[in-house]
């Protein structure tokens, strides 16, 4: 059974990378009908939080992306969190020590640094100079009764070996050497490269699916695996995913953590729409797909090799194409807390004027935070103007004239609707012999103190008959 797993670590938000990394583990796991395996790696204790991590499980829901094994659901292999596994990992650091696969360390970090100085220098490449690789017991003893810390190195025998990799064919790393490198740190806890092996292993993972500033761990776990007698998985490196102008992906690009698109008014199945198409092709050119299709269409030879490029411009096509699918009352409970948090729905709010509005935006909107931002005008009693928008529109010598008789002929309306509204402004406008935009702009200002609006008089019909005519005599006012 394929088994797959997404391993954050809690030290800050789920970030695109990270999301679209959860998701090719999802994805191909449901393809497989196999195992989503969760797991956390909270070794890093300092920077380690449970705010973070209960950032990145509320991410994850919010997404979709279940998982059958891990926090809060439990599992076969638990613990899930890699702090509750340090005898784990103590079981097999032993065993490497007794088979002289590993030794411990005494160096101090300073002592590191100064060698390290030295061979830089010397123009040597710095690492490690194996200094106690070959302590006897004697020597060992003296340095432990000099109170010096003690790190776990692994010790390297073996040449590099090249590794066949899902995405990128063979990678070798040539003559490249590897020095030995720590296993486990003098605070008693594992570094990554030996814990994920271990859990790996230990989880019955079958396919390791990340990202690729990984493939350089790659050797390091290989040799792992093969000195403790474990069969390697089947290691598959996603590409990097980079801003427009190729650099890597940051919060200038328009790239927050996951729960950030949820506030700005993203549809959770349009960001696992898009992020899917980060780096992988379905082959059919279809861009807007179902969960269902992502899951039956996915796989591991699609993933495109080279590195993926984050369009925020296309995240915000893709979510106002979901939006417009929605019922209307689909997309007003979506929209419900959005407008109760802007303070804008109250108990008495009336849901068919609601609807009314929702049926309106609904085209032109691409998140749901931008009703409200848009939309304000038609729930607040005071109106904020835009200020270009006056000073393009208001400041026109005939606009006073023009409001007063507007105001006039709307305030003798007997039914205020739409179709009504219409045909009596536009017997106005040609009583006046005035140009439509010349006409509807400075009313448009004054009505809703935005330069863009829905069509005019579909919002006057939102307004209602006694709030029009308030804002034209206030507009009035202020000219």
């Amino acid at each position: 059974m394929v088994r797959v797993r997404f391993a954050p670590s809690p030290t800050g938000f789920l970030h695109i990378g990270g999301a679209r990394t959860a998701l090719f583990n999802w994805l191909f796991a449901k393809h497989n009908k196999g195992k989503f395996i969760l797991r956390i790696e909270d070794t890093d204790l300092t920077r380690s939080t449970k705010e973070a991590e209960l950032q990145i499980l509320d991410s994850l829901k919010w997404m979709g992306l279940d998982w059958d094994e891990g926090p809060l659901v439990g599992g076969p292999h638990a613990p899930y969190y890699q702090s509750q596994r340090l005898e784990i990992y103590k079981k097999f650091i032993d065993k490497l020590l007794k088979e002289g696969k590993a030794y411990p360390c005494y160096c101090s970090g300073e002592e590191l640094d100064a060698r390290r100085e030295e061979m830089k220098k010397k123009g040597e490449v710095p690492r490690y100079d194996g200094r106690c690789r070959n302590l006897t017991d004697a020597e060992q003893n003296r340095l432990k009764k000099e109170g010096r810390k003690e790190v776990v190195r692994f010790k390297w025998t073996t040449p590099v070996r090249p590794f066949k990799d899902a995405i990128h064919g063979e990678i070798n790393f040539g003559e490249h050497q590897y020095d030995d490198f720590v296993i486990l740190k003098a605070d008693g806890s594992p570094t990554y490269n030996f814990s994920c092996v271990v859990d790996d292993h230990t989880m019955e993972i079958t396919h390791v699916i990340r990202g690729d500033d990984h493939i350089t761990n790659t050797p390091r776990q290989i040799a792992i695996y093969e000195a403790l007698g474990f069969n390697p998985p089947q290691f598959a490196h996603i590409p990097l995913i980079l801003g427009p102008d190729k650099s890597r992906l940051s919060k200038r690009h328009g790239a927050v953590g996951v729960l950030e698109y949820k506030k700005e008014g993203y549809l959770p199945e349009a960001l696992m729409n898009f992020i899917s198409l980060l780096g992988w092709s379905p082959g059919n050119n279809k861009e807007i797909m179902s969960q269902e299709e992502l899951i039956r269409s996915f796989s591991l030879e699609r993933i495109i090799s080279r590195n993926a490029v984050f369009n925020k411009e296309k995240l915000d096509w893709m979510n106002g194409a979901y939006l417009k699918t929605l019922p209307t009352e689909k997309l007003l409970e979506h929209l419900m807390p959005y407008l109760k948090e802007a303070g804008f729905v109250k108990d008495k709010t009336d849901r068919i004027m609601l609807m009314k509005i929702v049926e309106i935006y609904k085209p032109r909107i691409r998140t749901l935070q931008q009703i409200v931002d848009n939309a304000d005008f038609l729930f607040k009693d005071e109106l904020k103007y835009d200020e270009d928008a006056v000073n393009k529109f208001l400041k026109r010598d005939y606009v006073p004239s023009l409001l007063e008789k507007v105001g006039k002929r709307l305030e003798a309306l007997k039914e205020f609707e739409p179709q009504a509204i219409e045909a009596t402004l536009r017997k106005l406008a040609e009583e006046l012999n005035m140009k439509g935009g010349d006409f509807i702009h400075p009313l448009r200002v004054a009505l809703t103190g935005k330069e863009v609006s829905p069509p005019l008089f579909d919002v006057i019909g939102l307004l209602g008959k006694e709030k029009t005519i308030k804002r034209i005599k206030e507009t009035r006012k202020l000219l």
